[in-house]
């Protein structure tokens, strides 16, 4: 018995019918190339910053007058007559940071709570945008808010021969309620994250809307809650007019917060805005210090995503 065997024969790529052949979409790749555009200059404008901090911090410690140990262990920062320790400025700086982040922590975390938990959806609605409007008060009146408003009111409470008119203190204290907004919408943002489910399994054990708050939705936006601190932290080491306004403008080692002092930022925003020559110890000072708030930053957002990663809860 014979059998015939019939061959197929497979059309090629080419003899695909138009219908079944992938077509381009101009919109997708147009919106694909943008995309990568605004990262690519996202990088490019890192890496330029990196590198004028860089080249002109080299500037600065190729200076004979300049020693590396000196610059991060002595107590003076006076560039004019060769003092070149960084200890002043960066003292002061974790000062008002310090002072600002127990305001600015605590308050926050409660009012995320409070609108996570508490408040009905009308009364978020309103409370929500309210809180925010802090986010856009331009910092140059909050610094004038710091020394017209804060400083009187510390000086009546502890005594004017005790507060200076300017000091780190009012600073930090107005610098605080600056990041209140973000503290708060970051973690607020955070715990209304966490699935319904784990509260309704608490209520159902008999546990009181505290404790579900407190023991099972803000350990499971700990991530998130890590992230909203370590950030607002960041902006507070940033921060320049508040403290180039109302913190001082002489460099002061000192842990008194009743005391002036000037901030890293306040000495870079000073030294900008005078009459320094280029190439000059004080001009190149600038990008040294710079570099040194570019990096403690860098530290801190290397931190943030480590901790992030660490505390992350994953739900389904």
């Amino acid at each position: 018995m014979n059998h015939t065997l019939s061959t197929v024969q497979i059309k090629p790529a080419s003899r695909v019918p138009e219908f079944l052949r992938k077509k381009k979409r101009w919109n997708e790749i147009l919106i694909q190339g943008f995309l990568f555009f605004c990262g690519f200059v996202s990088i490019l404008t890192t890496i330029g910053i990196v590198f004028e901090l860089g080249k002109e911090s080299l500037l600065f410690f190729a200076n004979p007058d300049v020693s590396l140990l000196e610059f991060f262990t002595n107590t003076r920062w006076q560039p004019s007559i060769g003092e070149f320790g960084i200890l002043p400025l960066a003292t002061s700086t974790l000062l008002t940071t310090l002072i600002a982040m127990i305001v600015a922590l605590p308050v926050g975390l409660s009012a995320a709570i409070f609108l996570s938990e508490y408040a009905s959806s009308k009364a978020r609605s309103v409370l929500k945008p309210i809180l925010e409007i802090l986010a856009g008060v331009p910092t140059v009146v909050y610094g004038y808010f710091a020394l017209t408003f804060m400083t009187p009111v510390l000086r009546g409470i502890f005594g004017e021969q005790n507060v200076e008119i300017y000091n780190t203190l009012s600073a930090g204290l107005v610098m605080g309620i600056m990041i209140l907004p973000l503290v708060s919408s970051m973690s607020e943002d955070a715990l209304t994250a966490v699935p319904r489910s784990l509260r309704e399994a608490a209520y159902g054990l008999g546990s009181t809307r505290l404790e579900t708050a407190v023991q099972i939705v803000v350990p499971a936006a700990l991530s998130g809650i890590i992230a909203a601190f370590i950030i607002a932290i960041s902006r507070a080491i940033g921060e320049t007019m508040i403290v180039a306004i109302a913190a001082g403008s002489g460099s002061n080692f000192t842990f008194n917060p009743f005391k002036a002092a000037e901030t890293m930022t306040g000495y870079i925003a000073r030294i900008s805005g005078g009459d320094v020559g280029y190439d000059t110890p004080d001009y190149n000072s600038i990008f040294a210090i710079g570099l040194v708030l570019f990096l403690v930053t860098l530290g801190l957002n290397i931190l943030s995503r480590r901790l992030s990663a660490k505390y992350r809860e994953v739900y389904e």
